[in-house]
C-alpha cells in the first residue's frame, strides 16, 4: 500500500465503521469501466469532485455524488459557495491539494481545510464504492461513514438524476 493508500484507509477507519478494500486495475478505475469490469451497480458507485471558484484565489469544495447523477456544478455548487463563477479543479491542482490523482479521490483523507460536500442521494444508499487514493483501490462502505469524517456536510439537491 502507498503513502496515500494508507492515509485514506486510516481515514475510514478513524470512523469506526466497517469498510471494505477493492483492489482494481489501474487502467479500469474510472467509474464505467470499474463499475462494469466489477459487477458493481453504478447507483452504489460515488464520485469525488473537486470544484474550484474562478477567483484570484480559487476556494474548493469536494462533492460526492452517486455516479448517477450529474453535480450541479453551476447551480447549487456556485450558489452555496457564494462565488460568480466555478469549474471543475484541474487534475493538476486536484493533485496538490489532495495528493490523490483523477480516478481515485475520495473524501477519506482530503486536508482538514478542505469542506465537504455529499449528495443526499448518495446516503440512501445501502453502501457505496468511493476511491481509494490512487487508482489501484476503492472502499466500499455505508454512507454513514462519509456522514461521520470530520468537515462533512450532507446537501440536498447538490446533483441530480441522470435521465434515460
Amino acid at each position: 500500500m502507498n503513502p496515500i493508500e494508507q492515509l485514506v484507509v486510516d481515514a475510514a477507519a478513524s470512523t469506526g465503521a466497517a469498510f471494505d478494500v477493492i483492489e482494481c486495475d489501474p487502467d479500469l478505475a474510472d467509474t464505467a469501466a470499474f463499475c462494469e469490469a466489477y459487477g458493481i451497480d453504478p447507483a452504489d458507485s460515488a464520485n469525488t469532485i473537486l470544484i474550484a471558484t474562478k477567483e484570484d484565489v480559487p476556494r474548493h469544495v469536494a462533492c460526492v455524488v452517486l455516479a448517477t447523477h450529474r453535480l450541479d456544478v453551476n447551480g447549487m455548487v456556485r450558489r452555496r459557495l457564494g462565488a460568480r463563477k466555478v469549474s471543475f479543479a484541474p487534475a493538476d491542482a486536484t493533485g496538490d491539494l489532495t495528493g490523490m490523482i483523477m480516478g481515485g479521490v475520495t473524501p477519506f483523507g482530503l486536508p482538514a481545510n478542505l469542506p465537504v460536500w455529499v449528495d443526499a442521494a448518495v446516503m440512501a444508499r445501502p453502501s457505496v464504492v468511493v476511491g481509494g487514493g490512487s487508482r489501484a483501490m476503492k472502499l466500499r462502505c455505508p454512507p454513514s461513514t462519509l456522514a461521520a469524517l470530520n468537515g462533512v456536510e450532507i446537501v440536498d439537491d447538490l446533483a441530480r438524476a441522470i435521465e434515460g
